[in-house]
């Protein structure tokens, strides 16, 4: 255990929630995994639900400060902007795949509180911004900005998923021909 209790609660609800969800996980399980009593939890967090956004938004945080640390935004090629994000999407994912997989599943919960889907919805409008820009120029195909995040968000989510299981093994090559293939799916022909 670390000398900071409350990160090794974190730690052990991201585990948990990332793999058995929000309803397959409880507080005691997260003590026991964190190896600390439930009561220690309740010092921290409120209840499960204030664990759980604590959570979303520590996770969200980082992944929206990896996309954007050094994003190309002067240049305004948004070609190099897609690529910037796609491989900043697949560092954090090699950092932290709970985190991503958490994300995904959770981004859309019943107990998730106005700061946490307003945090989620700021980081929708970074791409949104991104996409209707690509539209504007001409270069990205005129779907609503939500099916194109969906197309390329979601294949990403499934390929670490099948990478994560051994199905696949990441190669630098594998990387860049998924990247392509999703830029191809949204820009225009």
């Amino acid at each position: 255990m670390t000398k900071n209790k409350q990160e090794d609660i974190l730690d052990a609800a991201l585990l948990l929630f990332a793999t058995r969800g929000f309803d397959g996980t409880t507080v005691p399980m997260i003590a026991e995994r964190a190896k600390v009593g439930a009561g220690t939890i309740y010092r921290y967090f409120e209840n499960k639900e204030s664990l759980v956004n604590a959570l979303f938004q520590k996770c969200v945080m980082e992944l929206s400060e990896t996309i954007k640390k050094d994003f190309p935004i002067s240049n305004g090629d948004i070609r190099e902007q897609f690529r910037h994000i796609f491989k900043r999407m697949f560092n954090f994912a090699k950092k932290d795949i709970n985190g991503l997989l958490f994300v995904d599943s959770h981004s859309g919960a019943r107990y998730l509180n106005d700061q946490s889907k307003k945090l989620f919805a700021d980081f929708l409008d970074f791409l949104r911004i991104l996409l209707e820009n690509g539209k504007k120029q001409g270069m990205i195909c005129q779907l609503p900005s939500e099916a194109l995040i969906s197309i390329v968000y979601g294949a990403f989510v499934r390929l670490y998923k099948v990478i994560q299981t051994g199905v696949l093994e990441e190669t630098p090559e594998l990387l860049k021909g998924v990247e392509e293939c999703c830029w191809n799916a949204i820009r225009v022909h």
